[in-house]
């Protein structure tokens, strides 16, 4: 009976990854029935050629462009770092949207079963390019291509990994691809498909591991200023200085070393507007792979459905406001911008618009989210700014408060704002405070706000006061170490019974 519980469990979790596989990406003539073979020796191997290979690799960063980049890893993310925190309320009412105002989250939310689920075939995508590139017999997949391939995808595999275990805290480790089940290999492979959650030292040990190995000689490519649509050497310095500012593995001198790593490639964009405006004539963006940027997700084809699920096209004439759209700017951080008197980045991040409900402001003067005014937008996952700040962060931590002043007036000075104040400048406790501001306000809705709460430990305080302060947010449970975290997917722990949720769900 165990064994027949075992092969239909085993099959749906295969058809999901099998899915996963054939789903996005470039297949044209390719498929898992058509490729791979075996080698001279006459080992089975899966990609045979260098062209069966390059379906894979490319298929990582296409997936991108499609529902794993554009609905789990920016859409669902944002919600997740700035609905969840106190930078937007939910736009509209969906229940899974609500939740996460609400701090009301639970395990059987759908959008954080599909998150769950699309960062795993991320992985997958990642995985089949790592085990498979070395050894595709064809001579014309040269040995340069082969060390680039596994790099990127190793600098895929440990960003998504990086994400999760912020999310979930620590999670299974699919390092391998589970072999083809039978009934001969099946109590062998089980634990392949269904393993037990790894903890957060081994999640983020792993992490550093394949950015490492990405980062050695020969490895992954140097940044291409023309092209940021890769996972480049500066991107792997950059995801080393966000992994070393965490908790379990913290090491504020080595994010130091490696921010001056990804200096030394990118600049700050003169003016802030440019990193996400449309150009005069309203037909694109006015810069795409800029000077600032280190990790872009390209839409020169106008692919960015986002766009209206935020806001409205400013190139399309017919874009209207018609729904209550994903986000919707708090009071909270609007006040931030106001007193701030930040109106270069407010502007460039919130657009106000008359519009037919009035969920949490007026109709007639609603705030939304403004850094996707067209499907031509990037996503920018990674930019010089954040590097600087996060700089500052560890800085601060290290006791040097006029370095890190000058990296936050810096940032402050592109947007015409004055220099911190020698009140702020001279407290350790006050220019943290005065760094975690900047970011608030630099990187609203790029995916960082609920993440620099945990991280600095500010997340209890700012969003335990948030309902006596922000009368326009839906009353909220309080947050507690119980809840900090994402509850696991019901649905994984249903037919894993190694996963273990997360305490108080």
């Amino acid at each position: 009976m165990r064994k027949i519980i075992i092969y239909c469990v085993i099959a749906g979790f295969a058809g999901l990854f099998a899915s996963c596989a054939l789903d996005e990406g470039p297949i044209a003539d390719y498929s898992e029935l058509t490729i791979g073979g075996a080698d001279s020796t006459g080992t089975d191997v899966k990609y045979k050629t260098r062209e069966e290979m390059l379906t894979q690799y490319e298929g990582m960063y296409n997936m991108l462009k499609g529902n794993s980049g554009l609905e789990n890893w920016n859409l669902d993310f944002l919600v997740l770092t700035d609905t969840h925190a106190d930078n937007s309320y939910r736009g509209a009412t969906d229940a899974e949207l609500t939740q996460l105002e609400q701090q009301k989250q639970n395990g059987i939310n759908k959008n954080i079963e599909r998150d769950w689920n699309a960062f795993y075939g991320m992985i997958a995508a990642a995985n089949r390019v790592i085990c498979n590139v070395d050894s595709v017999p064809d001579p014309a997949l040269s040995t340069a291509e082969r060390k680039q391939w596994k790099a990127e995808a190793l600098i895929f595999r440990s960003w998504i990994m990086f994400d999760m275990v912020r999310m979930w805290g620590g999670i299974p480790l699919i390092l391998l691809e589970p072999p083809a089940i039978n009934a001969e290999n099946i109590q062998e492979v089980y634990p392949l498909y269904y393993p037990a959650r790894n903890t957060l030292e081994e999640v983020y040990s792993q992490i550093v591991a394949d950015l490492t190995l990405a980062l050695e000689p020969g490895g992954a490519p140097e940044i291409d200023p023309s092209n940021k649509f890769i996972f480049s050497r500066t991107v792997a310095n950059a995801l080393m200085a966000k992994v070393y500012a965490e908790q379990p593995i913290r090491d504020y001198s080595k994010t130091i070393d490696y921010c001056e790593e990804v200096e030394m490639d990118v600049e700050l964009m003169p003016l802030y507007s440019d990193l996400f405006s449309v150009n005069d004539n309203k037909t694109d963006v006015r810069y795409r792979h800029s000077a600032e940027s280190i990790f872009e997700i390209p839409f020169s084809d106008g692919g960015n459905w986002n766009t209206w699920l935020f806001g409205i096209d400013e190139t399309d004439p017919n874009s209207t406001y018609d729904w209550a759209k994903w986000l919707t700017p708090s009071r909270d951080l609007i006040a931030e911008f106001d007193r701030e008197g930040d109106v270069a980045r407010k502007r460039a991040t919130i657009v106000y618009a008359s519009v037919d409900w009035s969920n949490h402001y007026p109709a007639a003067s609603y705030p939304h989210m403004h850094k996707y005014p067209s499907a031509f937008n990037s996503i920018i996952k990674l930019r010089l700014a954040d590097l600087l700040l996060l700089k500052a962060e560890a800085y601060v931590d290290q006791g040097d408060l006029s370095g890190a002043a000058a990296l936050v007036n810096l940032v402050r000075a592109r947007v015409n704002l004055a220099p911190l104040p020698a009140s702020v400048t001279g407290s350790v406790d006050a220019m943290a405070d005065a760094v975690l501001h900047e970011r608030r306000l630099e990187l609203a809705f790029e995916g960082h706000r609920w993440f620099d709460l945990v991280r600095t430990g500010k997340v209890f305080d700012v969003m335990n006061s948030l309902n006596d302060r922000d009368v326009g947010r839906l009353p909220m449970d309080p947050v507690s170490e119980f809840n900090v975290l994402l509850p696991l997917p019901q649905s994984q722990i249903d037919i894993n019974p190694n996963l273990v949720q997360n305490p108080g769900y």
